[in-house]
Parts: C-alpha cells; sequence; structure tokens
C-alpha cells in the first residue's frame, strides 16, 4: 500500500529538527557526531521553508505521475514499483537539473560538489524495516506524520462531513 508524508502546518515549530535527522540519516556514518565532522557535509532532503506567521518542511510529494521521472534522460530517477517512492540513482544522474525544472514543487536541489541532484526517497530503506522516515521519527511537535493513503483520505471525509454536520446544525438555530 501506497505510504505519504502528512504536513501539519499548524504544527510545524520551525525548529529544523527533520532537516537535521534527513541530513544525519543520508550520512556516511548515520550517527549526528560523525555526521557533523564529515566533509562534505551532509545535505537533508527536507527543507523547512519559513511563510509570513509560519513554517512548513518541504520535501518531495512522490507525485503519482512524477515529472521528474519522466524527464530524466538518462532513468537516474525511478520507482521499484507502483507503491514506492521515487528514488535516484545517483552514478546514473549527470546533473542536468532537468527534474529540478520539472519539480513542480520545487523540492529537488542540486548538489553543486557531486553535481548530482538531491531528494527525498521517504528513507525508503529505514521504512522497509519497519521505521519510519527521520524527519518524521525527529518531529517534536507531531507536524509531520508517515501514513497510508487510504487513511489520508479517510480522515479528509471525515473533516467534511463533520464540517457539513457544524454547517447544517448553524442553519438549524
Amino acid at each position: 500500500m501506497k505510504r505519504m508524508l502528512v504536513v501539519k502546518v499548524d504544527r510545524c515549530l520551525g525548529c529544523k529538527s527533520c532537516e537535521i535527522a534527513c541530513a544525519v540519516e543520508h550520512s556516511a556514518f548515520r550517527e549526528l557526531f560523525q555526521a557533523v565532522r564529515e566533509k562534505p557535509a551532509p545535505r537533508p532532503r527536507v527543507l523547512v521553508g519559513q511563510g509570513e506567521g509560519f513554517a512548513v518542511p518541504l520535501q518531495c510529494r512522490q507525485c503519482e505521475d512524477a515529472p521528474c521521472v519522466t524527464i530524466c534522460p538518462t532513468n537516474a530517477l525511478r520507482r521499484t514499483s507502483p507503491e514506492s517512492p521515487v528514488i535516484l540513482e545517483s552514478k546514473l544522474c549527470i546533473g542536468c537539473t532537468w527534474c529540478v525544472l520539472a519539480c513542480p514543487f520545487g523540492v529537488i536541489t542540486l548538489d553543486a560538489r557531486s553535481r548530482t541532484i538531491i531528494k527525498c526517497d521517504q528513507c525508503f530503506e529505514r521504512v522497509e524495516q519497519g521505521k519510519l522516515p527521520a524527519c518524521v521519527e525527529a518531529c517534536p511537535a507531531r507536524a509531520l506524520e508517515f501514513k497510508d493513503i487510504d487513511a489520508v483520505t479517510a480522515e479528509k471525509r471525515q473533516a467534511c462531513l463533520l464540517q457539513i454536520e457544524r454547517a447544517a446544525a448553524g442553519d438549524a438555530a
């Protein structure tokens, strides 16, 4: 079953714990004290964007019909199954940045040192081990959740029904 990262914008503190956890997870040693000494420093695949009066973690939304996968000339971006996240085979990436331009969310970046792209892979190795993505696990405010798509749509339906019920109760009064 396909899972997705869900962002609860009203809960995000802008603390960047998700960024740190992501960078550590994608570091050579996957341990904070080792990661801060790495040269070059590991880079996060999630970035906390600051709006006016709010913060929100931004990462790959794993589009079903991903334009980054479609446009990649070397097939460096791919899925292993329809339910899997879009992953990067960095050895195949030529740094053309077509995927950066094609991404509707602006969350794919180019690593100037390696000349390959950087994007969220939903910590697929952790998930295969039954763990949560590093950013989700690290969020102290629980602004990030990792859920089945069916659960997300069920919650949205329930919220919609509640809103209709409240509106109907207001009309009756």
